[in-house]
């Protein structure tokens, strides 16, 4: 929003102080004002001149001889090359010594022979913004109304010497898009009076049409939710034509471009009041009926622009009955465009619903000054008078005459808002010790009215306008702006406080994404909306989980919430290899949304998983080794290394054949827990089917619920000394039934062993005809230290012998000869 100092000043008394100073003062008090622009570009001794007599140059076609009158006492003899001059015009006249814009200073000339006694001036050559300015005058010297007072300051005439406020108004302070609002709020802050127009007066100084507006034009109001007040003022006898200077000086400090007188009134009071309107051609309306409902689909309008507008049912339209000839609030449509032939114009003014303007200017790509305005929501005790100021302007400046009366429909009344203010309240909030006499005085000042409402207590009646005022706190902050942040007194805060840090399940998850990068897996993040056949052929951790349909998803392929990460991950893998990025192991942390139809009534339980996915290639090929491609253990192997790192215990693998994964190169992960062993996870390689479904070599994945994994997890490191004392080395090779798992063998050796068993390996595994059918033999190689003193080699061969004895005794296993 654009404040002109000098318009503010018609509405306030802002003396004493600059336009710099109030931006100051309303910066600090809650209004951001971006930047103070000067409309004065350093212009200086640019006077009104009266153009006496206008010549042919003697030797230049394009040049022209002017004779002068600058009120100066004697003509001046100017050359000017403008196209556009002529006898009988009043024009900007810059004399000798003036300086315009650029540092220009005007000086006596000669311009092929004849002398010049100074400057014709455009309007861009004065600093003007010519943009704003009527097509016809965009070009060529600015051409002044003839009742413009000869030897004038164009400074004055032009406004010129204008300062302009840019507000940065946040969403919640509608009421400054006026000038009115912006002067309530200087009003507040100076703490002076503020002075309204008196439409009501101008209007019975215009005279009457001698016909009652009722009787001409009707109002009915279908779409009663989208709009809650409409009224229409008829004016006849009216004339198009130019808007008074002054009007077209206010308009072009606030950045609108002047067109014609009427348009012009409106877009003066919507900037004056904050409060929309719009003139019809009433000979262009049925009967002079307004009805307000909503679009029918497929309905079209050519709206001013001239671009014919596919509606749509939830817009709102003003018709007359038969046609619609607005689109409410966003922009009139062309089959009622006020013309230079217009003679009886029916002004609009209505209370419009901030979000249906919203959604149809956005829809549309229709924004305006209008929607802009509605879309906050206007002041609905603006209505009225904002309609009886715009139609006495034009009475009085397109010599029309106002009817008698509103033309009016009310679909619903503005609820008055009173709000009971606390002195303790708003001293506990602020810090601050002031009396409720001294909050009375703040609220007085924001032209606010209140009445006593027991002890310390102000019942404040809070004036439309602001909107932005519904509760306690809100008058709170007023009081605060108003008293001056700098007044409240600033206290150190107390209490207990301790340092910032990562929770357990922050610091494992950033422990485990390290660790994972670090052994060559990519992160990626995936949606955690999904396909509905997403899960069908992989349904992951949770194949019982019924997955939850998003009310209103953005596509079908993000219509369900995920029960897994697995489908996601895979969809990665697939478009890497499309993409001939055949070698991909990557890994994802997120949350799957699990839940069973018997409770789909209530939330889902957010589980969060780690999963890993991997194909291709282990290394590539290389002069020194053949490539390898990643197998089970290679996935099983990494989070064997986050598992050891994060100090879990009591993890074990056993065999499994779930739905989508491989029958024979599968396993389930249990954790040991105080109830007993719990599945948390899978990993294995997938079915041959869901790959070819998927068109995918080989690949490994791993899914595992975190949860208990974070439980499990140590929250130290702890370190031990190096050892002092030498170890002794055993290696074991032993023939067991194929079907034994060598983990269950390794626990039991270190059950046997204990605490002087430091390390176990297994280094080779080896089937053969040799063996004997459905044998292997497990080759384990054993480390034996004592932390305090030197093994001897009895105790070794004696607890060496113990642990081939369990062997044989829990396995059947056989020493390999």
């Amino acid at each position: 929003m654009n404040v002109s100092y000098q318009w503010l000043s018609e509405y306030v008394d802002v003396s004493g102080f600059t336009a710099e100073e109030l931006a100051e003062k309303l910066t600090r008090s809650g209004i951001e004002v971006d930047i103070v622009e000067d409309r004065n570009k350093g212009v200086t001794n640019v006077v009104v001149g009266y153009v006496k007599s206008r010549e042919k140059h003697p030797d230049a076609d394009k040049l022209s001889v002017c004779i002068i009158d600058a009120g100066q006492g004697e003509d001046l003899q100017i050359v000017c090359g403008a196209k556009n001059i002529d006898a009988g015009q009043k024009v900007p006249v810059a004399m000798i010594g003036a300086v315009l814009p650029g540092g220009l200073q005007i000086k006596r000339a000669k311009l092929r022979g004849v002398e010049s006694q100074g400057m014709i001036c455009s309007a861009k050559e004065l600093g003007l913004n010519d943009k704003l300015l009527p097509k016809e005058i965009q070009e060529g010297i600015l051409v002044l109304p003839q009742e413009t007072e000869v030897g004038s300051s164009v400074l004055d005439v032009l406004a010129i010497n204008d300062k302009v406020l840019e507000l940065d108004l946040t969403p919640n302070r509608s009421d400054c898009l006026s000038m009115l609002g912006a002067a309530y709020e200087i009003a507040a802050i100076l703490g002076r009076s503020v002075k309204l127009p008196d439409a009501e007066a101008a209007l019975q100084q215009a005279g009457s049409a001698g016909v009652k507006a009722a009787d001409r034009i009707s109002v009915k109001i279908t779409a009663t939710e989208q709009c809650s007040h409409y009224a229409a003022r008829l004016i006849e006898g009216v004339r198009v034509g130019t808007s008074p200077l002054w009007m077209q000086n206010r308009l072009m400090a606030a950045g609108i471009r002047p067109i014609n007188n009427i348009v012009d009134i409106t877009n003066f009071v919507m900037l004056e009041y904050g409060q929309p309107l719009h003139a019809f051609d009433a000979e262009q309306l049925n009967n002079g009926h307004i009805d307000v409902r909503l679009a029918e689909a497929g309905e079209k309008l050519v709206t001013l622009d001239d671009v014919e507008r596919t509606l749509e049912p939830h817009m709102l339209l003003v018709t007359d009955g038969t046609k619609p000839v607005a689109i409410a609030g966003v922009m009139g449509g062309a089959n009622s465009e006020v013309t230079n032939d217009t003679t009886r114009i029916l002004l609009e003014s209505a209370k419009f619903a901030g979000s249906s303007v919203r959604r149809t200017s956005r829809q549309l790509g229709l924004r305006s000054e209008a929607s802009l305005r509605f879309e906050k929501e206007v002041n609905p005790e603006a209505v009225l008078p904002a309609l009886n100021r715009a139609a006495a302007l034009i009475a009085e400046y397109a010599g029309g005459k106002v009817a008698d009366g509103i033309a009016q429909a009310i679909a619903g009344s503005h609820k008055p808002v009173s709000i009971e203010l606390a002195a303790d309240r708003v001293n506990n909030y602020l810090g601050t010790a002031l009396s409720l006499d001294e909050m009375g005085q703040i609220i007085e000042r924001l032209h606010f009215t209140f009445e006593p409402a027991g002890e310390g207590k102000l019942l404040v009646h809070v004036p439309s306008r602001r909107g932005d005022i519904t509760r306690d706190v809100d008058l709170i902050e007023e009081v605060a702006r108003l008293f001056g942040y700098d007044n409240i007194p600033t206290t150190l805060m107390t209490g207990v406080t301790t340092p910032g840090s990562l929770s357990k399940e922050q610091s494992i998850r950033r422990i485990a994404r390290n660790l994972l990068t670090q052994s060559g897996l990519h992160e990626v993040i995936t949606y955690s909306f999904t396909h509905p056949d997403q899960t069908v052929s992989l349904p992951g951790l949770y194949p019982a989980a019924k997955p939850i349909s998003l009310a209103m998803p953005m596509s079908e392929d993000r219509s369900q919430l995920r029960t897994s990460l697995l489908p996601h991950l895979l969809e990665v893998v697939s478009y890497n290899r499309n993409r001939t990025m055949d070698d991909v192991a990557i890994f994802e942390i997120g949350k799957a949304f699990i839940t069973d139809e018997s409770a789909l009534t209530a939330l889902p339980q957010e589980k969060l998983l780690l999963s890993i996915a991997m194909t291709g290639k282990r290394r590539g090929a290389h002069w020194a080794q053949k490539s390898e491609a990643v197998d089970f253990y290679d996935i099983k192997g990494i989070f064997d290394r986050l598992i050891s790192y994060l100090g879990v215990k009591g993890l074990t693998y056993t065999s499994a054949s779930p739905d989508g994964f491989h029958p024979g190169r599968t396993a389930e992960l249990l954790l040991a827990t105080s109830v007993g062993s719990k599945v948390i996870g899978r990993v294995g390689q997938l079915h041959p089917t869901v790959q070819q479904q998927r068109d995918l070599d080989d690949t490994y994945v791993l899914e595992v619920e975190l949860s208990p994994i974070l439980e499990a997890a140590g929250d130290a490191i702890v370190y031990k000394l190096l050892p002092r004392y030498p170890s002794v080395g055993r290696d074991l090779a032993v023939v067991v039934n194929a079907s034994v798992p060598v983990g269950l063998m390794e626990q039991s050796i270190a059950e046997v062993a204990g605490d002087l068993l430091e390390s176990i390996q297994v280094f080779d595994i080896y089937t053969g005809e040799r063996l004997g059918a459905n044998r292997k033999s497990v080759a384990i190689a054993l480390v034996y230290r004592h932390a305090e003193r030197t093994l001897l080699d009895e105790e070794v061969t004696e607890l060496h012998a113990k642990v081939v004895q369990t062997l044989e005794q829990q396995y059947e296993a056989e020493l390999r000869k």
